[in-house]
């Protein structure tokens, strides 16, 4: 397709906006859906996209085809019959919306939750939050055209996911705490595994740098590529690795801290760029600190009790009011705002995604950049469809 003059001389990004203004109306564009069955929306994400030649002038995401009326069904279901639907709301990191919906209880019930319970929790959550991050790595290089360390990537997360099923029962879609505690406890076993797969995982990572953040073929597809300002995230509400990639240390373990990551010795990655090289780097160094938060949890782990002795049953009444919990999910801020009227049923849920937010300034973001940028881009926000329709 011809360019037409007005953006011939275009740049892309934030700097060729004001160059596109008038071009949706003289009669050089075209509609072109990215989706719902494009690979790289990974689930039923389209977006329609406006392109003069190859540059976008508009670009709008388009939800609602994975929506599962989550929040609807917890009014329908009591609050332990409820928790295996947070394994579905994120299917990559289902213990970090475990670990919301539990929080939410436990803080509106006033349940203490035992010091190993504590432990095991941390242990597992950033185990998920690394295996969630593995899985974002892979795909988003086979995105960009390289096969190979996708093979990599699920090969580590292998080793996290046998170290999750025999305590879980599960795989992926898990369903392991609970609230005052976790389902199971833990064994000798299962410590020196972890202790072996970090390790061996901090073996792995220079490996990752060598393989792909220092090639100069991935570096050109995503640096100065979807630069994402500060203000922009503040706009439109954009947590975790996304606004962490924009220069802000925002991170609900440190700023809003909850359980015991407070004793812990860890730093949050950022990065001043903004780019999507910057949040690939954020993701990249939170593995390696989630590894050390893991390290110091297996080796400080107390004995006790997995879980408070007269934990909640499944008809388990929790008090009347109303309470907020927020935790830090693999793709940004988790939140549980639940409403309690005495009854068995929550009267009223509300599910605070962090996709939903990161992907809101897509359309935003986008216009003035290259078609082959939007690919990168939105693999750059790490995108898991279903906690974005809920």
């Amino acid at each position: 397709m011809r360019i037409s003059p007005e953006i011939e001389h275009c740049q892309p990004g934030s700097q060729g906006v004001e160059d596109l203004k008038a071009v949706a109306d003289n009669g050089s564009t075209m509609v072109l859906n990215m989706g719902p069955q494009h690979p790289s929306t990974h689930g039923v994400l389209r977006v329609v996209l406006e392109l003069d030649g190859e540059y976008i002038v508009k670009a709008t995401p388009v939800i609602g085809y994975l929506h599962r009326m989550h929040e609807k069904m917890a009014e329908i279901r009591t609050c332990i019959q409820y928790m295996p639907n947070m394994g579905r709301v994120d299917y990559l990191n289902p213990l970090g919306w475990n670990w919301a919906w539990v929080g939410a209880l436990e803080k509106l019930a006033g349940i203490e939750v035992p010091e190993r319970a504590e432990f095991i929790r941390v242990i597992t959550g950033e185990l998920n939050r690394i295996s969630s991050h593995l899985v974002w790595f892979g795909a988003y290089i086979l995105d960009l055209g390289a096969f190979t360390p996708i093979m990599y990537a699920f090969e580590d997360r292998e080793k996290i996911l046998d170290l999750l099923q025999p305590i879980s029962g599960s795989r992926l879609t898990y369903s392991f705490f609970r609230p005052g505690g976790v389902a199971t406890d833990v064994d000798a076993a299962f410590l020196k595994d972890t202790l072996a797969f970090v390790n061996h995982m901090r073996n792995r990572l220079p490996m990752y740098r060598d393989l792909v953040t220092d090639n100069i073929i991935f570096r050109k597809r995503c640096e100065n590529v979807g630069v994402i300002s500060l203000e922009m995230c503040r706009k439109y509400g954009a947590t975790g690795p996304v606004i962490r990639g924009s220069g802000r240390a925002y991170d609900i373990r440190k700023t809003e801290p909850y359980s015991i990551y407070d004793r812990f010795d860890y730093h949050i990655p950022v990065d001043e760029n903004g780019d999507a090289m910057g949040r690939y780097r954020v993701r990249m160094a939170e593995m390696a600190e989630s590894l050390n938060i893991i390290e110091q949890a297996v080796n400080r782990i107390p004995d006790g009790e997995h879980i408070v002795q007269k934990a909640p049953k499944p008809r388990w009444k929790p008090p009347k009011g109303e309470v907020y919990f927020a935790v830090e999910g693999a793709r940004g801020k988790i939140g549980v705002h639940l409403v309690s009227n005495g009854d068995k049923y929550p009267y009223r849920v509300k599910l605070r995604s962090p996709g939903f937010s990161n992907l809101s300034l897509f359309g935003e973001l986008a216009k003035g950049h290259l078609l082959q940028d939007a690919v990168s881009i939105l693999g750059s926000l790490d995108l898991v469809i279903p906690e974005i329709d809920r």
